[in-house]
């Protein structure tokens, strides 16, 4: 139990992010869900995005099921991106991750807004609207995609650092 308390403890944080005060779309489910691929293992990887949707879409409300089908999916494929790096960690893999988990998310949600929604014509003029108008969206999902990814990251690799750092230094070398 003791070992998976970070996995609960960051899901949790993702389910608060959608429930607070926040910009559209800013939350932590796709870091989550990069952070997952990146870190927690595999079997549990998956799991931990799509709880954390379903969890706060009993209290937020569900919506049109194909639309919400593309929006899980998206995070899957974002912890398979996670999962496909995770031995080529780095600075530049984990920040490439994060950008085409939330380039995918904006091109996949949005086509099924268009194709499944009554929002739009069902005509390419009226899927180009689709992600035009959808941009303010996409800023905020790569902003959150970004601060929160950093902060998993950078806050995991900085304690398992400061980790290893304190048993070396207790650690004598003669």
């Amino acid at each position: 139990m003791k070992k998976y308390l970070p996995i609960y403890l960051l899901l949790i944080l993702a389910v608060i992010t959608r429930f607070i005060p926040h910009p559209a779309n800013f939350t932590a489910v796709g870091a989550i869900a990069i952070f997952g691929g990146l870190y927690i293992p595999r079997r549990y990887a998956i799991v931990g995005p799509l709880l954390v949707m379903f969890v706060s879409d009993i209290f937020i409300g569900f919506y049109n099921l194909p639309t919400m089908i593309a929006v899980y999916a998206s995070f899957i494929l974002m912890t398979v991106i996670g999962l496909k790096t995770r031995n080529k960690k780095n600075i530049a893999t984990v920040i490439g991750c994060t950008l085409l988990g939330s380039v995918l998310f904006y091109i996949i949600t949005n086509w099924a807004v268009w194709a499944f929604g009554a929002m739009y014509p069902h005509t390419i003029s009226g899927l180009f609207s689709s992600y035009y108008w959808a941009l303010p969206f996409f800023k905020n999902t790569l902003a959150g995609d970004l601060l929160y990814t950093s902060v998993l990251v950078g806050g995991y690799e900085l304690l398992v650092s400061k980790k290893i750092s304190t048993i070396s230094s207790h650690v004598s070398l003669e």
